[in-house]
């Protein structure tokens, strides 16, 4: 019964009105009661979880990634192609002699007839000539007692690449092989050197290196960069005599340039080959290769192709396994370069704000404060920094650093002080208008009554006032300047290779075979770039509800 009544008895004026822990009101700090308010923006807090794991996927996600940012990928690709010609040579050729000019297209015409005709001289334009056998399918050619040139049917070839063979090295070496009938070894001498030609036409100097050789069959590469070896030429003609199809040959000699996907100048390929992921693929290929020989259709010829195993760039690989987004055209892993790439993007677009605000800040402060002669120097400048055409001196100033050859980490802090220098301006507006309406306010002349200095009032009482105004402009700036080093990557005029962005990532899809055919490469770069501006944004939209409580959303 003495509980009930307890209960039932009505509160005292004191009890109504005391501090007991039970009816303790709890008051938010101006801080908390921010961060409260900012929470119940559904939007703002789906920007910042957005934001979240961009910030986990750039910078947690290349410490655990596997592979590295420049690290290339190759593949093993069966190529086949037409390599080689051979021609079994027939017909006199003509080689004139070095010190005269005597024996031109038309003389030697004459010359061909004379040796049909067995001819030993002839007469072209009252000039005499003489028509000399010096061995088996080989002819001398003189007039007024002096050589002037020769037509032979064997081919004397160098052993040396890009070695030239002299006019009277060719003229003794054909009289000693085409005059040996003993089918043995023989001797010549040429411009002071003895050299010696073996039964097979090998020709070597007196220690034994051979520099030439002497065959009736004609062999030329296809490509001008590839120098085929004599031993390469013998194993083909042996298999054409034989009357094989197929043969396969090895030599360290035999240099093949392999079928890479040229870079682009924009990316610089000095760069490219500078690092150590490529020096696989700069370094000769030893040519290892299967060899199919066919008829020419006139049947005075043969076509060599060849099928080799070709090391190459792994371009455009589709999501696999090993690779969850594909490779690019230089055969790197994309996932991993759009790792790197949004480190480089938020870190370009953090610093450059910084440097906005501080410039910012500290111009519209003083212009603020000081008004007068000083705001209107200072309001002037800003006037002109407006007035400055922002991305065609962006562009004049990349494709100088382009021209001067700029090191990619260097040029990437220069794009940072540009960017940051070219748009400060805005900032120190809002900043100034913030603080000529807090100057006049009360607190404003109790800091100069208790006689603080300038530099007191202005830094620790009126910029921390402008400070909410300042993350919100700064959070909604972000985008844009991520927005604005994209363009300029796509551009070429950005970051540059090695970094990656997501800018210069998308700068791959410069062609529509790529846009229509990768979607790998442009579709993943575009979608972090878009939601990442557009969670800054709506983080910006949440700071600014958030610290004025009067939008009501």
């Amino acid at each position: 019964m003495d509980e009930n009544k307890n209960i039932n008895t009505p509160e005292t004026e004191e009890q109504k009105y005391s501090l007991n822990d039970d009816r303790r009101v709890k008051v938010l700090s101006p801080g908390a009661l921010v961060m409260k308010r900012f929470w119940r923006n559904r939007l703002a807090v789906v920007g910042m979880s957005v934001l979240i794991f961009m910030f986990l996927f750039s910078f947690a996600g290349g410490i655990i990634s596997p592979y590295g940012q420049n690290q290339f990928f190759y593949k093993d690709v069966e190529i086949s192609r037409e390599f080689a010609a051979v021609t079994e040579n027939d017909e006199f050729r003509y080689r004139a002699s070095d010190s005269t000019d005597k024996f031109g297209s038309a003389v030697q015409a004459q010359a061909m007839l004379a040796i049909q005709t067995k001819k030993g001289d002839f007469t072209y334009r009252d000039t005499a000539y003489t028509v000399s056998e010096e061995g088996e399918n080989f002819y001398s050619i003189y007039s007024g007692g002096e050589l002037v040139g020769i037509a032979y049917k064997d081919i004397v070839s160098s052993s040396v690449e890009g070695q030239k063979l002299s006019f009277d090295f060719i003229y003794s070496a054909l009289k000693a092989y085409t005059s040996d009938t003993s089918k043995g070894d023989s001797s010549f001498s040429s411009e002071g050197a003895e050299y010696i030609i073996s039964d097979l036409g090998y020709i070597s100097d007196t220690s034994g290196n051979e520099v030439a050789y002497i065959s009736r069959y004609v062999v030329q590469a296809i490509m001008g960069d590839v120098f085929l070896s004599r031993d390469f030429k013998e194993k083909l003609i042996e298999t054409i005599m034989a009357g094989g199809t197929e043969f396969s040959y090895t030599d360290e000699s035999l240099i093949i340039t392999e079928d890479e996907e040229p870079v682009p100048e924009e990316e610089d390929e000095a760069n490219i080959l500078a690092t150590d992921d490529v020096s696989e693929a700069e370094a000769p290929v030893s040519a290892t290769a299967e060899y199919t020989i066919r008829p020419n259709q006139n049947h005075k010829g043969w076509s060599i192709r060849q099928q080799q195993s070709s090391r190459q760039y792994d371009t455009y690989s589709s999501p696999n396994k090993a690779h969850w987004l594909g490779t690019d055209r230089y055969g790197m892993d994309m996932l991993t370069r759009l790792m790197y790439g949004g480190r480089v993007s938020l870190l370009i677009g953090f610093i450059v704000v910084i440097i906005e605000t501080l410039l910012g800040v500290i111009m519209g402060g003083i212009s603020g404060y000081f008004g007068g002669w000083v705001d209107n120097l200072i309001m002037r400048l800003v006037d002109i920094f407006y007035c400055i055409p922002s991305m065609p001196i962006i562009i004049i100033l990349g494709a100088a650093m382009d021209a001067q050859r700029v090191d990619p980490s260097v040029r990437m802090v220069y794009l940072m002080l540009i960017l940051g220098i070219l748009g400060w301006a805005g900032i120190a507006r809002l900043v100034r208008g913030q603080i000529l309406s807090l100057r006049e306010q009360e607190f404003m002349t109790a800091t100069e009554a208790s006689g603080l200095s300038v530099k007191s009032r202005i830094f620790k009482h009126l910029i921390p006032n402008v400070i909410p105004q300042l993350i919100v402009n700064c959070t909604m700036s972000l985008g844009g300047v991520i927005i604005t080093e994209a363009t300029l990557s796509f551009l070429g005029l950005g970051v540059k290779f090695p970094f990656a962005s997501w800018g210069n990532i998308i700068n791959d899809v410069n062609n529509t075979h790529v846009l229509t055919t990768y979607w790998f490469i442009w579709i993943p770069a575009g979608t972090l770039l878009l939601l990442t501006v557009l969670a800054f944004n709506l983080v910006g939209d949440g700071l600014r509800d958030a610290f004025d409580p009067r939008m009501n959303r």
